[in-house]
């Protein structure tokens, strides 16, 4: 695993096929908001629909490695709320073997949690060999949420910011591959996505009395983000920062990057030809009158 792997992953993926299409989209003068460069960027839905179809084809690649080699991956998904991660967990599991690749997004801790030590919850949910957990925020709401809104001592916050990267060094030291993700959004687009899921009563849960607090201590985030990063950004597992005011992008970039963080082969499995299906052997179905049938509205 690292960064050199992206460079042949990226040859072997032209070779396994037709060159990846190239996104066509405008891009207008970027303005400087929030933690990033606020850019408002288009990608035509054909080319975004076709390079992903192509993505979720190598995620079943990596899947069918995972499982061949025994490796434990682990890929954590933090940002700001609003920011896009659940749309890129989707879309990263929506064609795999949720027995191979599962989603992990633990609630509130119990009391019995709350006084166990910190990452024991986590520790829990860990990949066995052969599998790969995304973890759908994770220890890292210690450096966050917990921090702003004051669930958390500063006493308790310090020592994860010390322990936190030992913790991940042993992880790494075990032989888990441990991948961190950062989905960074600009206020304005996150204020928009906001004000969306208030308009759009399928969406309105997303936005929790949590989420309206956070709209209101934007910077205290800001700080908590750039203090996490200064003591766990580290060599044995660093943050990938995800660009995520335009969710499409974010989710090709992301996925992409995942892919080549992992160096695997095509093991996907051939079907054989189905076999002929034998006789009814004398069998004979029920009256339909029996069985209790939905109405048929549409």
């Amino acid at each position: 695993m690292g960064k050199s792997s992206k460079a042949a992953k990226a040859g072997k993926a032209a070779s396994d096929g037709a060159a990846a299409p190239t996104p066509v989209r405008a891009l207008e003068s970027p303005t400087v908001i929030g933690d990033i460069k606020a850019e408002k960027r288009k990608i035509r839905n054909d080319v975004y629909e076709a390079e992903l179809a192509r993505l979720q084809v190598e995620l079943v690649k990596l899947q069918e490695w995972i499982k061949h080699e025994g490796l434990s991956v682990v890929v954590l998904f933090e940002g700001r709320d609003a920011a896009g991660k659940g749309g890129v967990i989707n879309r990263i599991t929506e064609c795999l073997n949720p027995r191979i690749c599962r989603v992990v997004a633990l609630g509130r801790p119990t009391e019995r949690e709350r006084t166990s030590w910190y990452f024991k919850r986590y520790v829990e949910h860990l990949p066995a060999a052969g599998e790969m957990v995304l973890f759908d925020r994770s220890w890292y709401n210690r450096a966050g949420v917990e921090k702003v809104m004051g669930f958390c001592t500063e006493e308790e916050h310090a020592e994860f910011l010390r322990s936190c990267p030992e913790f991940e060094r042993m992880l790494v030291r075990s032989g888990l591959i441990l991948i961190k993700y950062w989905f960074s959004v600009s206020d304005e687009e996150q204020e928009r996505r906001f004000q969306k899921r208030m308009d759009d009563p399928t969406r309105s849960w997303k936005l929790s009395p949590m989420d309206v607090e956070s709209r209101m201590r934007w910077v205290d985030y800001s700080r908590a983000k750039d203090e996490m990063f200064a003591h766990t950004d580290i060599k044995q597992a660093p943050w990938y920062v995800v660009k995520a005011d335009v969710k499409k992008c974010a989710r090709l970039n992301c996925i992409s990057h995942l892919l080549g963080m992992i160096d695997y082969g095509d093991l996907t499995p051939t079907p054989d030809a189905l076999p002929e299906r034998p006789e009814p052997d004398g069998y004979v179905r029920p009256p339909l009158a029996d069985q209790t049938f939905v109405p048929e509205i549409w």
